[in-house]
């Protein structure tokens, strides 16, 4: 699965800002605040000029991701069903797609390398309001244009509700129902002689 936005978290250190105000009456210099009549909390200062000096530790907020863990393996999980029982290989692309969406989406496609013959891609592009499925030269045989449009009406109305993770998950399966299973897999059952 391929995602726009990063899901790598890096280790983040605490970043200190100062931050200044005046003050009218004060004489203290003290940084932790214990010599200045003042009583000031540690981190703050009165400086020679009458200013008011503050450090706080600024904590950068989490990197956030669309998906959950649950969500994430949920998908892992239809995207491998799909893939596992049609033969085509399915990916996931979630993020900007740039201003001529379906050009991109195409880009994505292509740069599967080998297998973009017998790839599907579903690229969506929330903040656009963009869904674009790319298919290779095999998998259009076996996905039309119709069974894509399906698709992403499907994908589309569950997106409207604020389930992307649904949406997705939906898509993935009509899809991959329109595909049909796995012609190798139909021509040469197991277990038969």
């Amino acid at each position: 699965m391929a995602t726009g936005d990063s899901t790598k978290t890096a280790e983040t250190q605490p970043v200190t800002a100062a931050v200044s105000t005046s003050v009218a009456h004060a004489s203290s210099t003290s940084l932790n605040g214990r010599d200045g009549a003042a009583g000031l909390p540690v981190g703050e200062v009165i400086t020679p000029s009458g200013r008011h000096s503050i450090a706080r530790v600024v904590k950068p907020a989490a990197p956030t991701v669309p998906f959950t863990t649950v969500q994430l393996a949920r998908l892992d999980e239809a995207l491998t069903l799909a893939t596992r029982s049609t033969g085509l290989d399915f990916s996931v692309y979630l993020g900007d797609l740039g201003q001529d969406t379906r050009s991109s989406a195409e880009r994505l496609h292509a740069s599967i390398g080998e297998t973009a013959s017998h790839s599907v891609l579903v690229a969506v592009s929330p903040g656009q309001k963009v869904v674009e499925i790319v298919t290779g030269e095999e998998a259009y045989r076996r996905l039309a244009d119709r069974a894509c449009k399906l698709a992403v009406m499907g994908m589309v109305a569950s997106f409207k509700e604020g389930d992307l993770i649904g949406g997705l998950i939906s898509g993935l399966r009509m899809l991959t129902d329109q595909a049909g299973a796995d012609p190798e897999q139909i021509s040469s059952p197991a277990g038969h002689h």
